[in-house]
């Protein structure tokens, strides 16, 4: 386990820094309360042992102000024990209610330690595979569960985030949507299971496309969302317009490159998108405004032949 140790005194925390390595666990030490709390929140440890008497702050305040960042944070609580010479009823209770978890005396014998190591080792375990359990949850709540990428909900929530902070700091932003061109004549032709795996095609190569554009440098933190049905969209925060461009001429390219036979399309003999596109230099108003502008532009886009991008 990754521990971290709390002491003032150096001769204690070197002891026991050495009792806890001798049982296989990695110790950091910090000298005082205030670099307890900083060094847990750059570290993430499994375990916190806490000294309660220590200059700067103690043990009971740097426990308050660990369980107030953790709050904030997505992984779940640090066990912390609090160590001391005195096993006081008082002190106990304060120690609880701070915020720790148990109480354990500086001299506390070998085999105790031991035992006390292979139930933290137990829960940290437990608390890694429950960490894992609700990332995967997060994952599969923000994604579609066709195609993979993110969903609708999931993507109001970060394209509302973006757009307050392209607000707030006046920078760029750019939106692209995407329709698959003779959707509905690709299901009736082909059948609804090949739909679907149309779909997860061409998310595929929107998603692919992003990621390479992303890799590259040309945007930063421009991600892809299945908008509805057949419907995509590519959200750019803080993008340039060189950049808006690029994107929409890699995603026409990369579903073309897939070459999914499709009979009834009349703009090929292949699977493609119509894209519309909004770019805004110096975001003001809502972006309600965004969305209808783009929208309107894919529709100008279909009216054009389809298998094209209208982004100006």
């Amino acid at each position: 386990m990754k521990i971290l140790l709390v002491e003032d005194t150096r001769a204690v925390a070197a002891v026991m820094a050495a009792r806890l390595g001798s049982l296989g666990h990695e110790v950091s030490i910090a000298e005082n309360g205030e670099l307890g709390v900083s060094m847990f929140c750059a570290g993430a440890p499994d375990l916190v042992f806490m000294d309660i008497e220590m200059p700067v702050m103690n043990g009971f305040e740097a426990t308050n102000r660990i369980r107030a960042f953790e709050s904030t944070q997505s992984w779940a609580w640090t066990p912390i024990i609090f160590l001391t010479a005195s096993d006081t009823a008082e002190n106990l209770v304060t120690a609880i209610e701070a915020g720790g978890d148990d109480f354990m005396s500086k001299s506390v014998p070998e085999t105790v330690l031991q035992a006390r190591m292979k139930a933290m080792a137990r829960i940290a375990a437990m608390r890694q595979r429950l960490s894992f359990a609700n990332r995967k949850l997060e994952e599969l709540a923000n994604q579609d569960g066709l195609t993979g990428l993110a969903n609708r909900r999931y993507m109001d929530l970060k394209t509302d985030l973006a757009w307050s902070e392209a607000l707030r700091h006046k920078t760029s932003f750019g939106l692209l949507m995407l329709d698959v061109d003779h959707f509905k004549k690709y299901n009736d032709h082909y059948g609804h299971q090949a739909g679907d795996d149309c779909l997860r095609a061409v998310a595929a190569a929107i998603g692919d496309a992003v990621a390479r554009i992303n890799a590259a440098g040309i945007v930063l933190g421009a991600f892809a969302a299945r908008y509805g049905g057949e419907e995509f969209a590519v959200v750019m925060p803080a993008t340039s317009r060189e950049a808006y461009f690029t994107m929409a001429d890699a995603i026409l390219g990369a579903v073309r490159q897939k070459a999914i036979p499709h009979a009834e399309n009349s703009a090929a003999a292949v699977v493609t998108v119509s894209i519309g596109g909004a770019f805004v230099e110096a975001p003001t108003g809502d972006l309600a405004t965004v969305f209808r502008c783009a929208d309107e532009r894919l529709y100008a886009a279909k009216d054009s032949g389809r298998n094209c991008a209208r982004t100006d």
